[in-house]
């Protein structure tokens, strides 16, 4: 495929009949996470049914915004690769967040999302060498600590009604079993649907609360945002740890379009996009956004490749941000039936992070001796809380969490290992060196 015709394809305007329905494709493949993302984060902190709508609200005004951003570029701010990109709450930093959240309180993680994105702004400069301290092997194991610590956190809100939870654990493996294409990216969706069916059928009451019918998210829900460097460690290393992702993410979705990949040039201003809209993030009380790949199904599927098309469904996004009725009513849901579905995005993340470190060669046992001690590292916290009680407080807050002093010990171990120790085979799937923003 010649350059001109992918540079066609990639910034083909459709006319709005076409344009509509495509972009409407996108916004079912990605409505999902954050939905369920803003309802886990509303029910752990026990927010209130309005502060959970606005909330939702702020989120999808941000994925809209990210959508845009990405989409369509803005050169002055070398910002958004210009690609078919969504910008969703990452799992994984809707974790993290809710772990400040639950130790050091909500003002402290929203702090921690605005230090995490600011400090991702700044390292983009050195990015083709930060990157390779991300082999699989760290991000692997910093995955799995993500999605266990979370199961930790979620199970007792399915604890708090076991039976309606585990109807829509079986709804949700139901959805994921019959369903296809599209649709079966909507599982957790279309579970929380039914678990809240469930509920009704047996009794449950929805308090839906009253409202108009626009209206725009409130800012600092919790209050000024707090700084505390230390607590926003587990953030920082997810913003280094996404600059890998990222570059992941442009190669494929750079194939997608028929575009040759230069991670070198996109993945820093897919990252800067990343960070300005997660200083939003922070701004209205949400997780930190990254873009996602879940909807290059849709554009295999379709064969369409117009980056206008998820531009199009960004603004689909912030008009339902805006609708309240439709946040009101997902701000209603049953405690049990969003825990269940967080248990089943996290142990997704935890088999994410499996399915990382089948990457690397185990066969050797240098590999796997950095990963099981990293994995103590990062376990010691979550089966003894109480196992760094006699350090300083600084110390507790860097030990204490699992997910970072998980993370730091597999950054620190692989990095001796491949120095002094012999030689660690796990690919990094790094750019070139020489590759700058």
């Amino acid at each position: 495929m010649s350059a001109a015709v992918v540079s066609e394809a990639v910034d083909e305007r459709l006319p709005l009949r076409r344009l509509v329905p495509l972009a409407c494709q996108h916004v079912l493949a990605g409505v999902a996470a954050p939905v369920s993302s803003v309802i886990l984060i509303a029910t752990t902190l026990r927010l209130s049914p309005d502060r959970t709508a606005s909330l939702l609200s702020a989120t999808l005004v941000l994925c809209g915004a990210g959508a845009l951003l990405q989409s369509l570029g803005v050169g002055v701010l070398r910002a958004g690769a210009r690609l078919p990109f969504l910008m969703l709450p990452g799992g994984a930093a809707v974790a993290i967040f809710l772990q400040i959240a639950q130790e050091y309180g909500p003002a402290t993680a929203s702090g921690s999302v605005l230090v995490a994105a600011a400090f991702l702004l700044c390292v983009l400069p050195f990015y083709g060498r930060l990157v390779r301290l991300f082999p699989p092997l760290v991000m692997g194991t910093t995955v799995v600590l993500i999605g266990i610590n979370m199961i930790k956190v979620t199970a007792p809100m399915v604890a708090s009604g076991p039976g309606l939870g585990f109807a829509t654990l079986g709804v949700i493996g139901f959805f994921f079993l019959v369903l296809r294409g599209v649709w079966r990216q909507m599982a957790v969706l279309l579970g929380l649907a039914g678990g809240t069916v469930v509920a009704v059928l047996t009794g449950t009451e929805l308090h839906v609360e009253q409202g108009g019918t626009f209206a725009l998210p409130g800012l600092f829900p919790y209050g000024t945002p707090h700084i505390d460097l230390l607590a926003a460690v587990p953030l920082l290393v997810f913003a280094l740890a996404s600059l890998a992702e990222a570059t992941g993410q442009t190669v494929l979705n750079s194939e997608a379009v028929g575009r040759t990949p230069d991670p070198g040039r996109d993945v820093p201003r897919i990252a800067r996009a990343d960070a300005l809209v997660s200083l939003g993030s922070g701004v209205f009380g949400t997780s930190l956004m990254v873009t996602s790949a879940e909807n290059i199904g849709i554009v295999q599927l379709t064969r369409v490749r117009s980056r206008f098309v998820t531009a199009a469904a960004g603004v689909l996004l912030v008009v339902c941000g805006l609708l309240t009725p439709l946040t009101r009513v997902l701000a209603a849901l049953p405690e049990p039936v969003v825990g269940a579905a967080g248990l089943v995005i996290y142990a997704v993340i935890a088999v994410m992070g499996f399915g990382m470190l089948s990457r690397t060669d185990l066969t050797h046992g240098t590999d796997s001796v950095v990963i099981a001690l990293a994995l103590v590292v990062g376990m010691l916290p979550l089966v003894e809380p109480g196992m760094y009680a006699g350090l300083p407080s600084w110390a507790r807050t860097l030990f204490g969490s699992g997910v970072a002093a998980g993370a730091i010990a597999a950054v620190v171990l692989c990095a001796v290992f491949r120095a002094l120790g012999p030689r660690i085979t796990a690919g990094s799937g790094a750019p070139p060196s020489d590759a700058t923003p």
